[in-house]
């Protein structure tokens, strides 16, 4: 009977581990379908990948002397909660490129790690064709777009870096919530940021909520203290949903603003 069960729990363990392989795209891109609203004050536009896909975006023009940011939304969001994530920057005349992922909201294409990377080319290249150059652009991301963020600031030397709830690298945070499996061998997509960050020559500012039970709050400090320029904030009894919270976006706000100082 023993063996009988030792057998059974190691074939459950493998099919939930199979599962979990085979399945692991739509954990971590549960993509919205539904095309957001044009909300007050922007334009939509266009943004064009390098494999051909054309992308819906938000544009928010700043006012005269301020700066402009492009932003990385989390797996579950869409550009309605980018706009949300944002307002008080925006209120307060900061220019906004909200990018909006292929396979999300409408969008075409495939979600994956490679393909989140062109879609932030798209907008780097986009804003460049504004006759922006990167380094007046301050790159911003909730969760996951920290990765994506990550990347274009270490290929386009921006401003600033903001990265809001981050983790360390995908495998980290699968492994932080499915600890009874060995989920750092099952992740394909990396989006490895501790490995990068420290390689990234400009000012990079870290929020993470203290009750985060997605992405542990260790993740977002560690990355601050390997940022050759990393400032840590610390919002106390906030969790995951951290981007959208009035005291988290002041305060990226007052540290955006601080930088022409």
């Amino acid at each position: 009977m023993l063996g009988r069960l030792l057998v059974f729990v190691a074939t459950a363990y493998l099919c939930v581990a199979a599962i979990l392989w085979a399945f692991q795209s739509s954990f971590f891109y549960p993509a919205p379908q539904t095309a957001a609203p044009l909300m007050p004050g922007y334009e939509e536009v266009t943004l064009e990948t390098d494999d051909g896909l054309n992308l819906r975006a938000f544009y928010h023009q700043a006012d005269p002397g301020l700066p402009t940011l492009v932003y990385f939304h989390g797996n579950g969001g869409n550009l309605s909660g980018a706009g949300v994530s944002n307002a008080a920057l925006v209120e307060a005349g900061i220019g906004a490129l909200l990018v909006e992922y292929r396979g999300y909201g409408g969008n075409p294409g495939e979600p994956s790690e490679e393909g989140f990377y062109r879609d932030g080319e798209a907008a780097m290249e986009w804003l460049r064709a504004q006759g922006f150059d990167f380094d007046e652009i301050i790159i911003v991301a909730n969760s996951i777009g920290g990765g994506v963020a990550t990347e274009m600031a270490l290929r386009h030397d921006p401003a600033a870096l903001v990265l809001v709830a981050p983790f360390t690298s995908l495998p980290d945070a699968a492994q932080a919530n499915i600890w009874w499996m060995p989920s750092h061998l099952l992740v394909e997509d990396q989006y490895r940021n501790a490995e990068k960050i420290g390689r990234i020559d400009a000012p990079v500012l870290i929020q993470h909520g203290d009750a985060d039970d997605l992405v542990p709050h260790d993740h977002g400090k560690r990355l601050a203290e390997l940022a050759p320029q990393g400032e840590f904030q610390t919002f106390q009894g906030s969790g995951h949903a951290l981007s959208f919270e009035r005291r988290s976006q002041e305060a990226r706000r007052d540290w955006i603003l601080s930088l022409r100082d």
